[in-house]
C-alpha cells in the first residue's frame, strides 16, 4: 500500500502540468488568476499530502504494530507425547499413498495440528534409534523436523524397537508423572522378538503404548530410487523381489502389554480422532510456567489518524480562503 504514495504524487504533478499546459491555450497567466481568483496550488498541494498520509497511517495499520516489555507467566496442562516414527527402508513400499514413509509423517503432523497444551517429542528409528526433537510446546518446530525425517537417515537397517523405548523414558522429566505417552508409527516389520517384553516394561514404568500400523496386510515392493524415478526393486539373497508386509500382530501385542491401543493408519481421520479421544480421558499435567512477552497491539492509533486524515481531505476545499489570503504564501496579487 505504500506504493500508492508516490503514484498519487506522480498523478498529481502530471495532473498539474496537464492542465497549465491547457490553460495557456486559452488565456495567460495573470487572466487566468483573474477569472479563477479562488483556485489555490497550496491547497491543492496540502489535500495531496494529507491523502498520502492517510495511506501510510492505514499502511501500518494493517501491519500492526506491537509495542511492550511487559511479561506474564503462562502455566499449562497437557499429555507429553513422544513419537517414534519408523524410518527402516521397508518404510518405502507404495502400497498406501504415497508411501510409508509419507503417510506416516502426515498422521504425526495431523496429530500435533490437533493438540492444544500437550509437549511432543519426536523419535526416529530403524536399526537404531536416534532423537529427532526433545519434548516440547513448539509445534511449528516439530514438524519441521518432522518433514526432514527419511530412511537415509540410518545406516544400519531392522527396527530397534528396545531402543526406541528406552530412549523415549530420557523424553520424560518427571519420574512421577502419570500421563506419558509413546506413539510408534511402524509397518510392525523385523520388531525384536522381545517386543511384548519391553512393552510391558515401559507400563511398569508409567508409559503407555499407542501404536499406529502403516501399510496393507498383502504387502508391497520396496522400490529403489534415483531422482525420483524407479529404477528397480530390492531383492533378498535369491534374487527375488522382497514383499514388506503389515504385520498387526505384533503392533496389538506391543499396545496390549502397555495398556495402549492399536490402530490403523490407512484413515487419517480416524487416526487423528481416536488419539484425541484418548488423550481426552488421561488426566492432565501442569508444566512449568514459561515467561513471554505480552506485546499490545497499536494498530487503532494508526487507523485512527488514517481515517482522521481521510477526513480532513473530504472535507477540505482546493479554494483560498480568508486567512490564507492574509497569510499571502506565494505573495499572490490580488
Amino acid at each position: 500500500m505504500l506504493l500508492v504514495i508516490p503514484v498519487i504524487i506522480l498523478l498529481f504533478i502530471a495532473v498539474q502540468l496537464w492542465k497549465k499546459s491547457v490553460q495557456k491555450k486559452f488565456a495567460d497567466t495573470a487572466l487566468l488568476k483573474r477569472l479563477s481568483p479562488n483556485q489555490s496550488l497550496f491547497k491543492s498541494i496540502l489535500k495531496v499530502l494529507i491523502l498520502c498520509a492517510a495511506f501510510a497511517c492505514l499502511s501500518l495499520a494493517l501491519v500492526n504494530p506491537k509495542i511492550g516489555t511487559k511479561m506474564e507467566t503462562v502455566r499449562s496442562q497437557g499429555v507429553d507425547i513422544v513419537f517414534a516414527v519408523d524410518v527402516s527402508k521397508s518404510m518405502l513400499a507404495e502400497d498406501i499413498a504415497p508411501n510409508r514413509i509419507e503417510k506416516s509423517k502426515q498422521l504425526v503432523t495431523q496429530i500435533i495440528n490437533n493438540l492444544a497444551s500437550d509437549r511432543v517429542g519426536i523419535i526416529a528409528y530403524a536399526g537404531k534409534a536416534f532423537p529427532q526433537l526433545p519434548i516440547t510446546t513448539d509445534y511449528a518446530a516439530s514438524k519441521m523436523f518432522l518433514q526432514n525425517m527419511n530412511t537415509d537417515m540410518m545406516t544400519s537397517q531392522g527396527t530397534a524397537i528396545r531402543e526406541a523405548i528406552e530412549l523415549a523414558k530420557t523424553y520424560y522429566d518427571d519420574e512421577e508423572q502419570t500421563n506419558r505417552i509413546l506413539v510408534i508409527i511402524s509397518d510392525g516389520e523385523d520388531h525384536e522378538g522381545d517386543a511384548a517384553e519391553i512393552a510391558e516394561e515401559a507400563n511398569e514404568q508409567g508409559i503407555r503404548i499407542f501404536t499406529i500400523g502403516v501399510g496393507k496386510t498383502n504387502g508391497g515392493p520396496i522400490p529403489i530410487k534415483r531422482n525420483g524415478i524407479v529404477l528397480n526393486y530390492k531383492k533378498d539373497n535369491k534374487g527375488e523381489t522382497v514383499i514388506t508386509k503389515l504385520n498387526e500382530d505384533t503392533l496389538k501385542e506391543i499396545a496390549e502389554e502397555a495398556n495402549g491401543v492399536y490402530i490403523n493408519g490407512s484413515s487419517t481421520s480416524k487416526v487423528v480422532d481416536t488419539i484425541k479421544d484418548l488423550l481426552e480421558k488421561m488426566d492432565k499435567k501442569e508444566f512449568e510456567s514459561k515467561q513471554i512477552a505480552d506485546f499490545k497491539d497499536q494498530f487503532q492509533w494508526f487507523l485512527g489518524f488514517g481515517i482522521f486524515f481521510l477526513a480532513i481531505d473530504i472535507f477540505l476545499l482546493e479554494r483560498k480562503t480568508e486567512w490564507l489570503k492574509k497569510l499571502n504564501l506565494f505573495n499572490e496579487q490580488f
